[in-house]
């Protein structure tokens, strides 16, 4: 009985994600109502509010999806890598190019500060930079880095991509912007190498 009444609660909640994914990525937050979202999950107001608290914890939500899509992705970016300097790299310019993606663009970059507040506060921004400490302590320990505080180096990496990537989801030529800050990136970081 209780596996069966998580599973409804899981479905419950996997359709409103969805509904609520699919209608901020076109027609973004605000234009999105709590009326249309629930009628397309087949749903009532009542089920968002129950497990969600309303829009906005319905837009934390599919923000977390989004932000785990990203990481598993990124993770196979690293993995292919020849190397892990080259892994690290690929990771970061990878992060950069997702500011591209409209889906990401919208809901995590404009939309998501704009209700959320300051992304650098965000859960999932703790977690960027952990994995960033991780990654650099090690490329340190391997002797392909120079000896830098791992934690405040990786404040400054997570920072920078963070703040790029907002700029570029707000550029008036996204592309342009992800190029530039690509090859600005890619100076920068050569300075780390041993």
């Amino acid at each position: 009985m209780a596996q069966k009444r998580a599973d409804m609660i899981s479905e419950t909640r996997a359709k409103l994600i969805k509904a609520a994914r699919e209608a901020f990525a076109t027609k973004g937050y605000a234009e999105s109502s709590m009326d249309d979202l629930t009628a397309q999950a087949g749903l009532t107001r009542g089920a968002l509010y129950h497990h969600f608290g309303g829009k906005k914890g319905l837009l934390e939500a599919v923000i977390a999806q989004i932000d785990e899509e990203m990481t598993e992705r990124l993770s196979v970016i690293i993995e292919q890598a020849d190397s892990p300097w080259e892994g690290f790299i690929d990771e970061c310019i990878a992060y950069i190019k997702m500011a591209l993606e409209p889906e990401v663009q919208r809901i995590v970059l404009l939309d998501g500060p704009a209700v959320l507040g300051d992304p650098s506060r965000w859960p999932s921004q703790h977690s960027c930079i952990v994995s960033t400490q991780r990654s650099i302590q090690k490329l340190i320990e391997d002797g392909v880095v120079r000896q830098v505080d791992a934690l405040a180096t990786a404040r400054l990496i997570s920072g920078a991509l963070l703040g790029v990537s907002l700029w570029i989801a707000s550029a008036s030529d996204p592309q342009s912007a992800s190029e530039k800050a690509i090859q600005g990136f890619q100076a920068l970081t050569t300075g780390l190498l041993l």
